[in-house]
């Protein structure tokens, strides 16, 4: 185990998790140093609680006392605090927002449907809460034929964006690269078989695939989920993002507020607006495990509301 400093990167998530996975590797093309703090894949996270509000999903990522929730917005913050090697550029946030949604979306049942019996019920129990609609593997099953056929429609977009590039982002890797390969590193992980099957001819994604498990995760050193709350309470938030005053909420600085996804883990975490942009929504919040905390998340697929 290890100290950080205010300063420093921690990542609090478990090894399975294929939104963390996204991240782990965009810190590997950045050859960051990172700390990570591994928590359940189901609820309850003791540790984890006190920093997000409420918040379920994996992973959050945490700088001092400053605690970002969905990845597009870590993406982001990586890349402004780490801006060498470049690893935003053109319809970047376009293919992460596709891959998050629709080919994540056509790789869970394909998974969940295969595994089947295999899940243990306590993550099942918990993804019906988290998702707000049956979790049922039988189901899955029954569709995951129909699934099957989308995951490798959307594998073949990737072939088609490697025509002409070595990765998706360009000469160099980027997070369109880690947004999209997380799916194919998820099903890889969880059903070879069928996996290798539906990239059968797909011969650029194939060899994309084995250089993107070759990028690494950066340099990871492990922390303690007390260590890592007493760092938020020892710390201070950094200055947030100049709020827009055209925001289309009308909501101002200082208002009570709640922020919740808009998809699935709708779970709200309320607080104080500090800031609403075009691409984020800051919020304050004091927890008397770490006392004050800005909790940052994305503009789009989150919901802003007076609350």
């Amino acid at each position: 185990m290890t100290q950080a400093s205010a300063h420093d990167l921690i990542l609090h998530h478990y090894e399975t998790s294929p939104f963390s996975e996204k991240v782990r590797v965009l810190l590997g093309i950045k050859g960051a140093a990172w700390h990570s703090v591994l928590i359940p894949n189901i609820m309850p996270k003791p540790d984890l609680t006190p920093l997000t509000g409420g918040y379920r999903r994996t992973p959050v990522m945490q700088i001092g006392a400053d605690i970002y929730l969905d990845t597009q917005i870590m993406l982001a913050e990586i890349e402004r605090r780490w801006p060498s090697p470049r690893t935003v550029s053109g319809a970047d946030w376009a293919v992460n927002l596709w891959a998050d949604r629709l080919m994540f979306q056509a790789a869970v049942p394909m998974i969940f449907g295969e595994l089947g019996a295999h899940v243990p019920e306590a993550f099942i129990k918990d993804r019906e809460q988290l998702s707000g609609r049956p979790f049922d593997p039988g189901a899955m099953a029954a569709v995951a034929p129909y699934m099957a056929t989308q995951f490798r429609g959307h594998a073949a977009f990737i072939e088609a964006g490697l025509a002409d590039r070595p990765w998706l982002a360009g000469d160099q890797p980027g997070i369109a690269d880690a947004a999209a390969w997380m799916n194919i590193w998820f099903a890889s992980r969880n059903v070879p078989a069928t996996t290798a099957k539906l990239l059968a001819g797909l011969t650029r994604v194939l060899d994309w695939d084995e250089r993107m498990r070759a990028l690494g995760h950066g340099h990871r050193t492990e922390m303690t989920g007390a260590q890592a709350l007493e760092i938020a309470r020892t710390s201070d938030p950094a200055a947030a993002p100049a709020h827009d005053p055209a925001d289309p909420s009308g909501l101002q600085p200082g208002a009570a507020v709640l922020v919740m996804a808009d998809d699935y883990g709708r779970d709200p975490v309320r607080g104080t607006l500090v800031a609403a942009t075009p691409r984020s929504i800051t919020l304050a919040r004091e927890d008397a495990a770490v006392g004050r905390v800005h909790v940052h998340t994305p503009r789009v697929g989150y919901v802003l509301t007076a609350g």
